[in-house]
C-alpha cells in the first residue's frame, strides 16, 4: 500500500501547475498518462484538431464574436478593442482587411438574404449593415445601450439585437426596428427555435433564462440558474429541447429542459466562458473559456463528460463553429500577434 501512495504522490507531483486550475483536472491528466487519451475518445485521435492558424497583424484589444459567410468564404471579426472587423478568407486562410468605422464592434451575424454583415456597436448601441461584396456601411441604425449578441431569423428575415433593457428586432430591408423585447436587464447570449417561435435569452444580472414569443414580442417564462450564476454563453439543441448554458460561477456547464427550464445535470468546465457550440452529428460541446481552453463534452442523452481539453491562449474566449469547423478568435498578447486558430472535430 505504502509504494501505492508514494506513486500517486509522485504522478501528482508531475501534474503541471495549469492542470491545478479547475476541478477534475488532476483526475483527467492521470487518466490521459494511463491510456494516452480520455475516456470516450478513440486512442489516436483528439476530438478536436487544429489544422491553421491565420495571423491579424496589427489587431489589439479584445476579440468579440465571429461570423462566417459561406457563400464568399468570408470569416468576419468583431475585434471590439480595435474598432475594427476584421476580414478573413477561409478558402486560403489569409487575413484580408480591416474594417474601420466601428465603435466597440460586438455582435456580428451574415444576412445571406441581401449580401451583408450586420454589426452591433457597444459603444454607440448601433447597428451598421455592411455590403459583404464591397465591404462599405449601407446603413446604421440606433438600437439601445450596449448593443450586443446579434442573430438572423431567416424565415421572418429579421435581425434580433440584444442590449440594455430587452431584444430590437430589425427589419434589414428597410432599416428600421419593427418591435422591442422588453427584458429587465442585459441579454447576453440567445437562440432563436428553428422548431417554434420562442426566443430563449440569457439575463446573468439576473441569473435567469428568459423565453419569448418572437412574433407576438411577449416573455413567455423566466427560468431562474440557481447555482450557475454569471450564465453568459448558450447552446441550443432544438431538437431534442435541450439547453445549454455556460456559467462563470462556478465555471461549469449546465444542461436544462428547453421546455420546462428544469435544470437536468451539471459539470465544471474552463473558467472565463463566453461561447459554446452544440456539434449536433457528434453530439459534442465546445466550450470556450478566456482561462486558455477549449473543453470538449460528450453529452450522452442528459448526461456531460468532459473527453478532452485543448489549450489556447488565455483571453480567448470567442469563437464560431460553421460548416463543421470551429474558428477560435485568439487577442494578442505578450508580445504575439492576434490569430485566428481553426479547429476541425476528429
Amino acid at each position: 500500500m505504502r509504494w501505492v501512495v508514494v506513486v500517486l504522490l509522485i504522478a501528482a507531483a508531475m501534474v503541471p501547475a495549469s492542470a491545478l486550475t479547475d476541478t477534475g483536472k488532476i483526475s483527467d491528466v492521470v487518466r490521459r498518462n494511463q491510456s494516452g487519451v480520455l475516456p470516450g475518445v478513440t486512442e489516436g485521435q483528439s476530438p478536436l484538431r487544429l489544422i491553421a492558424t491565420i495571423s491579424m497583424p496589427n489587431v489589439g484589444g479584445r476579440i468579440d464574436h465571429l461570423a462566417l459567410g459561406s457563400t464568399r468564404q468570408r470569416l468576419f471579426v468583431a475585434a471590439l478593442g480595435n474598432d475594427s472587423v476584421e476580414v478573413i478568407d477561409t478558402s486560403t486562410n489569409v487575413h484580408l482587411k480591416s474594417l474601420g468605422g466601428f465603435h466597440e464592434p460586438q455582435g456580428i451575424v451574415v444576412v445571406p438574404d441581401l449580401n451583408a454583415i450586420a454589426v452591433a456597436n457597444g459603444d454607440s448601441g448601433t447597428l451598421q449593415l455592411v455590403d459583404a461584396a464591397s465591404l462599405q456601411t449601407r446603413w446604421t441604425i440606433n438600437i439601445g445601450g450596449d448593443a450586443d449578441n446579434v442573430r438572423y431569423d431567416a424565415v421572418a428575415k429579421q435581425v434580433f439585437v440584444a442590449f440594455q433593457g430587452g431584444i430590437a428586432v430589425v427589419d434589414p430591408s428597410s432599416a428600421r426596428v419593427v418591435q422591442r423585447i422588453r427584458i429587465n436587464g442585459h441579454p447576453e447570449s440567445f437562440q432563436l427555435e428553428s422548431q417554434g417561435s420562442r426566443l430563449l435569452a440569457n439575463v446573468p444580472g439576473a441569473s435567469a433564462i428568459v423565453t419569448a414569443d418572437r412574433k407576438t414580442a411577449a416573455v413567455l417564462a423566466r427560468w431562474m440558474t440557481g447555482a450557475c450564476q454569471a450564465n453568459y454563453p448558450m447552446a441550443l439543441d432544438d431538437a431534442a429541447r435541450r439547453l445549454f448554458i455556460g456559467c462563470r460561477r462556478p465555471a461549469s456547464l449546465a444542461l436544462f429542459d428547453a421546455t420546462a427550464g428544469k435544470l437536468l445535470s451539471t459539470i465544471p468546465v474552463v473558467g472565463d466562458t463566453d461561447d459554446l457550440f452544440y456539434d449536433a452529428t457528434r453530439r459534442r460541446l465546445y466550450v470556450i473559456g478566456g482561462e486558455g481552453f477549449i473543453d470538449v463534452v460528450q453529452r450522452d442523452v442528459d448526461t456531460l463528460r468532459r473527453i478532452d481539453r485543448v489549450a489556447t491562449r488565455e483571453g480567448a474566449r470567442t469563437a464560431t463553429w460553421a460548416e463543421d469547423r470551429l474558428y477560435l478568435a485568439v487577442p494578442a498578447r505578450r508580445g504575439q500577434p492576434a490569430e485566428i486558430r481553426v479547429f476541425a472535430p476528429g
